[in-house]
């Protein structure tokens, strides 16, 4: 037997107990194959994924 977490809403109405879920997680410079900018297709909708010199990330449009 193995043991679950689970999380509650904080908010009565909603207190429904459901399983804690694992989120996926990327490398950015993995994304950008070591460079800065990466491109990003979501529904046919084209974002860019940009690294910038301070480390930090910018999605746009």
């Amino acid at each position: 037997m193995t043991a679950q977490t689970y999380f509650t809403d904080p908010r009565p109405a909603l207190a429904v107990a459901r399983p804690a879920q694992t989120v996926p997680q990327h490398d950015a410079r993995s994304l950008t194959a070591g460079g800065h900018l990466a491109q990003i297709d979501l529904d046919g909708q084209l974002y860019t994924l940009r690294i910038t010199r301070a480390g930090k990330l910018i999605l746009t449009k």
